[in-house]
């Protein structure tokens, strides 16, 4: 079975990864690293630094030896860094840094959700994209270079300006609509909501079907760019148009 090893900041969303994992049939063993969970740049680039990416993969690799963290795991076949403003604060090259750390340390395939919302656009064929981000406009803007530095067109940009990831995991599916409806372009292909702290998997489909285009996630882009690091192609209707394509 295909395993997938994510690295998740703190605690809000992670419980995303179980659901997906069981909709999927594919292993997502989680471990957690722990900073302040403040939207600021100096705090987000001491979460993505690479004392603390090598700190997760250490973990993960410690499981897949046996120890206790994840039960019934045998090997990696990729390494995901869940979070996005831990990665894409570091900008466009950083962000490739970091990902070949994490390459190097774990001795398999790796990237972060900035690198997965890229790779998903690319794989929609989607240039021009609406961002709805929970961040402060200070971190949202560093998104949105990063896409642009990636080749990415932003036609819009929200941004909830909520503190913390502990807030944004609290979020209703109610919440998280209206920021998705509030925040999109009609000329954008596709809207991308950037926080693995955010619950959307379970109102995704409904989010969708309003706009009437694809709706790309943090942690179900980072759940499927995993998988085909792997070299897996997984096919669902139940995670939004993104895991409808081969």
């Amino acid at each position: 079975m295909t395993t997938i090893g994510i690295i998740y900041p703190d605690h809000a969303a992670e419980d995303e990864y179980p659901t997906a994992a069981s909709r999927l049939g594919v292993r997502l063993p989680l471990v957690h690293i722990y900073g302040t969970d403040l939207h600021a740049v100096p705090e987000l680039l001491d979460l993505g630094s690479p004392e603390k990416l090598a700190e997760g993969v250490g973990r993960l690799l410690a499981a897949v030896a046996g120890a206790p963290a994840v039960d019934g795991v045998e090997n990696l076949d990729a390494v995901m860094w869940a979070c996005t403003s831990g990665s894409f604060v570091y900008g466009h090259a950083g962000v490739r840094q970091q990902a070949d750390q994490l390459t190097e340390a774990a001795g398999v395939p790796a990237a972060s959700t900035s690198q997965s919302f890229v790779a998903a656009a690319a794989a929609l064929g989607v240039g021009r994209v609406a961002v709805a981000a929970s961040y402060p406009d200070e971190v949202a803007v560093l998104f949105t270079d990063f896409l642009a530095a990636s080749g990415i067109d932003v036609v819009a940009r929200g941004s909830a300006g909520i503190g913390t990831a502990a807030e944004v995991g609290a979020l209703e599916g109610t919440r998280v609509m209206d920021l998705a409806l509030q925040n999109d372009h009609p000329a954008a292909e596709a809207l991308l909501i950037p926080d693995t702290a955010m619950h959307t998997l379970d109102v995704l489909p409904a989010i969708e079907h309003r706009l009437g285009k694809p709706v790309l996630t943090a942690n179900q882009v980072t759940i499927w760019h995993g998988l085909r690091l792997a070299g897996s192609s997984v096919v669902s209707d139940q995670l939004g148009a993104l895991f409808t394509r081969v």
